[in-house]
């Protein structure tokens, strides 16, 4: 039994996270998007973790936690605007364990999870326009158990076992009331910290030589430092956005801002002005770095050998003729091909 729902507990955890991250992922190249996430976690058999876990994380910072030595909760990023308080207890969230598995503490000997997420996020599409949803959902024994719709302040199950706890909330109307009131504060803590909470990019475009192609480079804009996570980068040739471009995603950084890295193959030997344009919310217009034309590790090195005699100069002639090849191969090619057909209307 106890195996069962941790596996299920697992698959639901897996479900959210999966659930977060594609969310959070979603066109990240084409929308803003902030939110604020209240994170709670109770178990009836608390051997190893504790029986109450909980977290506030706002654009992928823990700024609150719970600590369950002070039984208190705790700011974690000092910085930050305190956002609202949490709607429930520690208490309610151990009654209303004990009461979906008529057991108390002392009693249960098997484990039980019940997990929550409530919330908000805020999306601002290229145009301008802010979309702000707000959630609360419930997740019992590894699978999705109800969900309260803020609009009609009604409780929607998801799960059988979900039908008596609805009918029960249902008719809480002052807590009802209460959460549809603290939902709405979250979206004005969100929105404050759409205005507040930006660092400018750092922007750098580089070059380094393709080792399976000779005439090919990778061209590569590197944006770093930036907050909020949202950004939109492309690298063009005279202004014409390049096609194949490949992306690392966007990725934390060690201070809590974030960065992304693009990278485009182009022909070392196709002229053009090359830049990287970059769009944040921090920027008041685009910003266009340019690329100076310059390679570092394009240039071949070479080592010569004292060897003494008839052999040094063979070896100081092979070095020559493969420098030749390697760094003219794509031209070499085209005065191959000519001079070949020199030679046959010479002999014809």
């Amino acid at each position: 039994m106890f195996h069962t729902i941790l596996i299920k507990n697992i698959f639901f955890i897996e479900k959210v996270i999966f659930w977060l991250i594609f969310y959070c992922c979603l066109s990240d190249a084409h929308q803003e998007k902030h939110f604020l996430h209240y994170k709670f976690t109770v178990l009836t058999k608390a051997d190893t973790f504790p029986e109450f876990s909980a977290e506030v994380v706002a654009d992928d910072r823990q700024i609150k936690h719970f600590s369950d030595e002070e039984k208190v909760w705790i700011l974690t990023e000092d910085d930050w605007t305190e956002p609202p308080d949490p709607p429930d207890s520690r208490n309610w969230f151990l009654h209303q364990i004990r009461t979906l598995t008529n057991c108390t503490n002392s009693q249960c000997s098997e484990l039980h999870v019940l997990q929550r997420i409530i919330g908000c996020e805020l999306k601002k599409l290229p145009d301008g326009t802010m979309i702000l949803t707000v959630f609360d959902e419930y997740g019992f024994d590894g699978e999705d158990f109800i969900f309260f719709n803020s609009d009609t302040m009604k409780w929607i199950d998801k799960n059988p076992k979900a039908k008596e706890t609805k009918k029960k909330w249902d008719h809480q109307t002052g807590r009802n009331q209460f959460l549809k009131y603290f939902l709405k504060n979250c979206m004005n803590w969100v929105s404050i910290l759409n205005n507040t909470k930006q660092s400018k990019p750092n922007i750098h475009i580089f070059v380094r030589k393709t080792p399976d192609d000779k005439c090919m480079l990778v061209l590569t804009c590197l944006a770093t430092g930036f907050y909020p996570r949202d950004v939109q980068m492309n690298i063009r040739r005279c202004r014409t956005e390049l096609e194949d471009q490949t992306s690392s995603g966007i990725r934390p950084n060690d201070d809590e801002t974030f960065q992304m890295r693009i990278s485009v193959k182009i022909d070392r030997n196709l002229k053009g002005s090359y830049d990287c344009l970059l769009i944040h919310s921090s920027l008041t217009e685009p910003v266009s770095v340019k690329w100076d034309g310059k390679c570092s590790d394009c240039e071949m090195d070479f080592t010569l050998f004292v060897i003494p005699g008839v052999v040094e100069a063979a070896v100081l002639a092979v070095i020559v003729i493969m420098f030749v090849i390697v760094t003219g191969k794509c031209r070499l090619k085209w005065q191959m091909h000519t001079m070949n057909q020199e030679i046959k209307h010479q002999r014809i």
